[in-house]
């Protein structure tokens, strides 16, 4: 089966080993959509694998940083769905099917996302401190009605960022033309469901694990961590929700649950 109103648009940088096996995971879809690529640093490693697998290339001559990135690569999908897919991570053969069964029902959706499990080398991490934590905040989320309750989702949000990234398909007819925002770039995805969240419609979650998120030291949250930088954003983020004194306490619990990506 095909999906005519969903795309996958693979965010590619560098030469990374590991873009080929994302390739290869979404042609294996159980129900297939239109897949392309876009980088914003072009060379042999990606136009060849795009050559190989027949995928439209679209290339961003700006250097505006990982959310110019995203927007661009977001801007090319021509569909009223969408995934940005990152390069070094894997769909399980149901994750299109299941955005696809949970859209048919979907009456206003924002956001789909699903479960997911970390990838380490070779080895599937099913469960660990850190999944465990984003699985308990996203129980509310299991029942239908709370996922288009706003209040709900901002709570939620408030604690931390437990959506995968990766993981989440945009209903793009119902979100701004412009979802990441410039000036972030270890949680710019968190200050996008954060903005998101304020809208009314619906956060649907499949509590199924559907894609493996993998974790290496060349990652821009793993590079993001060691320099600092996700510890200034996240508590720019928990200053959203909470007063100062707050927003540092859980900004400092919330860098230890992290430190598994270093």
């Amino acid at each position: 089966m095909y999906w005519k109103d969903h795309t996958f648009i693979i965010c590619a940088y560098g030469e990374s080993p590991y873009l080929e096996d994302c390739i290869r995971s979404l042609f294996a879809q159980k129900v297939r959509s239109r897949i392309c690529i876009a980088t914003s640093t072009p060379g042999r490693h990606i136009q060849d694998l795009a050559e190989k697998y027949g995928l439209q290339l679209y290339v961003n001559a700006e250097k505006g940083g990982i959310a110019a990135d995203w927007n661009f690569a977001y801007a090319r999908r021509r569909t009223p769905y969408c995934t940005i897919a990152h390069q070094d991570d894997i769909y399980f053969p149901e994750y299109t099917q299941s955005i696809f069964q949970a859209a048919k029902c979907a009456k206003k959706p924002l956001l789909f996302f699903t479960d997911y499990w970390e990838l380490r080398g070779k080895d599937y991490i099913k469960a660990n401190t850190l999944l465990r934590v984003k699985r308990l905040l996203l129980t509310p989320l299991r029942t239908k009605k709370l996922q288009r309750c706003v209040w709900v989702r901002r709570r939620i949000l408030s604690l931390g960022s437990p959506i995968c990234c990766p993981s989440v398909t945009f209903a793009c007819e119902n979100l701004p033309e412009t979802v990441f925002m410039s000036g972030f770039r270890a949680s710019l995805d968190w200050e996008a469901w954060e903005r998101i969240s304020r809208r009314q419609g619906d956060f649907i979650y499949i509590a199924k694990p559907l894609m493996a998120h993998r974790i290496h030291e060349g990652s821009e949250t793993s590079a993001a961590i060691q320099e600092n930088v996700r510890e200034r954003e996240d508590l720019a983020m928990y200053e959203k929700f909470w007063p100062s004194w707050m927003a540092k306490r859980l900004g400092e619990a919330y860098q230890k649950s992290e430190r598994s990506n270093s």
